[in-house]
């Protein structure tokens, strides 16, 4: 009797296994996340959330060793791939979420663990709106945000002369609490998007969007691995995910 084919899928975490043996945390990330999207087109929920393990504790590692180098660098522009170190890295404008995000990827891409965040203008209120974006094209990329408190001695510039498109006196990075909390803050606000009453699949998809965004998040793991576990048992839903008109990334 013929041996059944391996499943290319559990091949994938075999490799991503022993990645993680050998403290290849970028490789574990490629290979998770690989897996993952192969998962989700099969409908594949049980193992989807199987792999959310060795893919979270990639993403922790790589997180760990970026808070452990402390402050990298504050940036306006995007920086060359080759300059960038391990570290705590801050986007402020002239630079956008978008921009910010291919960063990320750029560090990604040269196994270099850093941790950024994105802000955007300081608000009259004295806030800092912290921003993410997914994956997608012009019209269906959506923005996450959470307003936050600037890190200690920030001073508002809105009403001076010349004020600068950040609208205050920030020049330094901040420090790995204030990067952690704020971290912790966004992702939150990822998860409160998701309404508890979608069907589980739908819950999958936009958990899986929002983690994108927010890798550096522990809880959008967990809550994703729940939604896997709920549509494992209820099924996928019969019609994909529509997004309403008041979900349009302009319309934020």
């Amino acid at each position: 009797m013929a041996k059944e084919a391996p499943n290319p899928i559990d091949r994938l975490m075999e490799e991503a296994s022993q990645a993680l043996l050998e403290t290849e945390y970028f490789a574990v990330v490629k290979l998770s996340r690989r897996a993952l999207e192969r998962a989700r087109k099969a409908d594949d929920f049980e193992r989807m959330a199987r792999i959310l393990l060795p893919l979270q504790e990639a993403r922790r590692q790589i997180r760990q060793t970026a808070c452990d180098a402390g402050p990298g660098a504050l940036i306006t522009a995007r920086p060359r791939p080759q300059s960038l170190k391990p570290g705590l890295y801050l986007a402020q404008p002239p630079m956008i979420a978008l921009e910010a995000r291919d960063v990320r990827e750029a560090a990604d891409a040269r196994s270099v663990p850093i941790m950024l965040l994105c802000r955007e203008p300081m608000t009259r209120a004295g806030k800092w709106p912290i921003a993410a974006v997914t994956t997608g094209g012009l019209v269906d990329t959506i923005t996450l945000r959470v307003q936050v408190d600037p890190p200690p001695g920030t001073i508002p510039t809105h009403d001076q002369p010349g004020a600068g498109p950040t609208r205050d006196n920030s020049t330094s990075v901040p420090d790995v609490r204030w990067f952690t909390s704020t971290s912790e803050a966004l992702g939150d606000a990822a998860i409160a998007r998701v309404k508890a009453d979608m069907p589980a699949s739908w819950r999958v998809d936009e958990l899986m969007l929002y983690l994108d965004a927010i890798p550096d998040h522990e809880k959008l793991h967990q809550r994703l691995a729940e939604a896997c576990r709920d549509a494992a048992r209820e099924g996928p839903a019969p019609e994909p995910r529509r997004r309403a008109l008041a979900e349009n990334p302009y319309s934020f």
